[in-house]
């Protein structure tokens, strides 16, 4: 018999329950990920003093003046990543680690870069904290993580200024490319797929808000 669960876990677990229906009342149809948002525990992503507001559909700040994005975002880039079990995908933009958890819940080989060192420790803490086991590195996303490139899927969690090449380089073949590129007020999501004669097809999405993609093939702030 599996343990009860305690009144707060229950509590958060009828919260998520409930965030699963809207994001199902606001387009969010891949079955999979909507269970994988029943799975993980975002409260544990954010910092105590916020857990209350951790099922709400909105962003949160969290360190390094970063924010653990709006869920209905999260899930509409997980939806345009069609991701399947065992793909090697590769997140830009650790941040507090809950991107990285739901492609975990999603069975995904993950490989995940984040340029401040404060989030990547936290990040790291909590996800083994929770059981996954993502690969995690510091560093400049805007520049991928070639070692264990090619990837069938790449999302990025910030805000670009344009396509960074690097990452459209790292795609597999038939590999898709998720990102929000505009200027520092609001982005579109773009998804670039890679097709098997090298050519690169682009999808172009709603608007969206992210903090700003730092680094050589980002923002130079």
């Amino acid at each position: 018999m599996q343990n009860p669960l305690k009144p707060n876990e229950r509590v958060f677990k009828k919260r998520r329950m409930a965030l699963v229906e809207e994001l199902e009342s606001k387009g969010i149809r891949d079955k999979r990920v909507l269970a994988a948002f029943e799975n993980v525990a975002r409260h544990k992503f954010v910092d105590s003093a916020l857990a209350h507001r951790a099922y709400e559909d909105t962003a949160l700040p969290i360190e390094m003046g970063q924010t653990i994005s709006q869920p209905f975002t999260v899930a509409k880039q997980t939806e345009l990543m069609e991701v399947s079990e065992g793909d090697k995908v590769l997140e830009i933009g650790t941040g507090s680690g809950y991107q990285a958890a739901i492609l975990c819940e999603l069975g995904a080989k993950v490989y995940s870069v984040e340029r401040h060192q404060m989030l990547y420790n936290r990040s790291r803490e909590i996800l083994e904290e929770l059981g996954y086991r993502p690969n995690l590195k510091c560093g400049d996303g805007t520049m991928g993580w070639s070692a264990y490139a090619p990837y069938m899927s790449i999302v990025v969690t910030a805000g670009a200024p344009v396509i960074p090449e690097s990452l459209k380089s790292q795609l597999d073949t038939c590999g898709r490319l998720v990102v929000p590129v505009g200027d520092e007020e609001k982005q579109a999501m773009y998804r670039i797929t890679r097709h098997a004669d090298g050519h690169f097809e682009e999808e172009k999405f709603s608007i969206f808000k992210f903090v700003p993609l730092i680094g050589k093939q980002g923002w130079n702030l």
